[in-house]
């Protein structure tokens, strides 16, 4: 596990684009999680309450998460949760995705939010394990084909 010390999401911004569009999952992990790409290329269009983040390692940039703050989404389970979470291929396991997750959360508990959520894909080498780790239960919902889980924040 990586010292927290050395952990801190980074803004992206024009001088780090290329290198957050590097970031990439093991393989077999795609079908599961959209690439850095289209998840800024969603960012861009949702401006307004999206929040895109490098995450860090010292200067190595060791995955990207997103998150959506939306208090007037119409839908409950959009409003406010994480998006994206990729973790580099070789990277994962060290800690990097709960320190992200941590992250929003604190960012959602800054907005005033109670419930962060997240959704997953069920299957072998998908997120649905770590969410739930994290502390993140299933709703009982699908959109999309998506499993919805929630985390309520004190």
């Amino acid at each position: 596990m990586t010292a927290p010390s050395s952990l801190r999401l980074a803004e992206i911004t024009p001088d780090n684009v290329v290198t957050a569009c590097g970031v990439r999952v093991r393989e077999d992990q795609n079908r599961f999680v959209a690439p850095v790409e289209r998840s800024l290329a969603e960012a861009y269009a949702a401006r307004e309450t999206a929040w895109p983040r490098l995450i860090m390692d010292g200067d190595e940039a060791v995955g990207f998460v997103m998150a959506n703050f939306a208090p007037e989404e119409p839908e409950p389970d959009f409003r406010c949760g994480v998006w994206r979470l990729n973790i580099a291929e070789g990277r994962q396991g060290r800690g990097y995705g709960g320190f992200a997750v941590r992250a929003v959360c604190e960012e959602a508990r800054r907005r005033g939010e109670d419930r962060v959520t997240v959704l997953w894909v069920r299957g072998e080498g998908g997120s649905e394990e770590f969410s739930l780790r994290l502390g993140f239960r299933a709703t009982g919902r699908v959109l999309g084909g998506e499993t919805v889980g929630e985390l309520l924040l004190d």
